[in-house]
This record gives C-alpha cells, sequence and structure tokens, in this order.
C-alpha cells in the first residue's frame, strides 16, 4: 500500500451498496505520487478515518507476503503433496524461507529497523523513574561485588561508600539502604 500520511487524507463517505450493505469510503492522496487519489471501503462504520486507514495498511503488508510467498517462494506450486502434515510441513518450510529473506533484507537495506527497535525500549525506560534506574544499577553492582574476592571487594565498597558521601543529598538518601554483605 503506498505510504499515508495524515495530512493526505481528504474525508469520508458513507455509501450502501447493492446488497445494502452500509460501508464508509475514506479517500485520501498517494504520498509518493501526489497526483494519485486513494480509496479504501470498510464495513466498520464506527471507525474513524485516521483508524482505517492504518488497518488497511497493515492488511496490505499481510497481502503482500501471500502474493510474495506464492509467486516467489512458490508457497502452493513447488510441492504437490496429498496429506494434510505434508502440506503443513510444505508451509511452514516457505514461511521460514519467507521470515528469513525478509530478516536479511532488513538487516541490510531498512534503516528504520534500529531506530523502530530503539523507540521501543525507549517506551519501556521511560515508564522508569531516574531514582529506580540508579538504585537497579546500584543493586547490580553490590550484587556483583559479592561474586568478587573479598579484598577487591572490600577496597570497592569503601572507594563507592566515598563516592555515596561525595554526592548531593538526594543521591546519598537513594543508596541509603545500600547492605554491603560480608
Amino acid at each position: 500500500m503506498p505510504e499515508y500520511s495524515p495530512g493526505n487524507q481528504f474525508g469520508s463517505l458513507i455509501v450502501t451498496t447493492k446488497n445494502g450493505i452500509p460501508v464508509k469510503l475514506v479517500f485520501f492522496r498517494n504520498r509518493n505520487n501526489k497526483r494519485e487519489l486513494l480509496s479504501v471501503l470498510s464495513t466498520n462504520l464506527s471507525l474513524s478515518d485516521e483508524e482505517i486507514i492504518p488497518i488497511y495498511g497493515n492488511r496490505w503488508a499481510i497481502e503482500v507476503f501471500f502474493k510474495s510467498t506464492k509467486s516467489l517462494l512458490k508457497l502452493g506450486s513447488e510441492f504437490q503433496g496429498r496429506s494434510y502434515d505434508m502440506t503443513i510441513s510444505h508451509t511452514t518450510i516457505v514461511f521460514s524461507r519467507y521470515i528469513l529473506l525478509e530478516w536479511l533484507r532488513r538487516n541490510e537495506k531498512d534503516d528504520k529497523t534500529l531506530c523502530e527497535l530503539f523507540f521501543r525500549l525507549c517506551d519501556d525506560i521511560q515508564d522508569m523513574t531516574l531514582s529506580t534506574a540508579l538504585q537497579s544499577l546500584m543493586g547490580l553492582f553490590v550484587e556483583h561485588l559479592n561474586t568478587v574476592g573479598s579484598q577487591k571487594s572490600t577496597l570497592l565498597k569503601i572507594q563507592l561508600q566515598q563516592w555515596i558521601d561525595a554526592q548531593a543529598s538526594f543521591v546519598k538518601a537513594l543508596f541509603s539502604q545500600l547492605g554491603w554483605e560480608s
């Protein structure tokens, strides 16, 4: 499906088909070709125009997937098995090939792959306050300190305590419950 951006939407109409089914037609401009006007039909009249277009975009991706597996990866023509298990096995192999090829394509050509992963991780990080993150990080550090040799551990604990003592009062308060295991 051609890419859509919210400013390219023209509006929508609710019409009835010959069979008496009410449908919503949403019109928008193709972002890649400004002269091209596209329309999407939806039977769910409760959805807004802004919701219908991304849903159709997801459906379009599925359609492209099936077309690719049928034409390029020979789903349905490469193998003529008669049993249900053979058909399921062949379909699984074809889909696995598609997944591998798509993974390779995204790693080599799609700059959005890393950014999307970054933004998804940012959503998780934003839910954590700075104080919680610092306490968690310090807890992991202390846990690691307890696994090193006792001489190194004692020296590192002294240095860490000196660093904490030199910090502002709110940082000191974060680490006041720090437990040293001997």
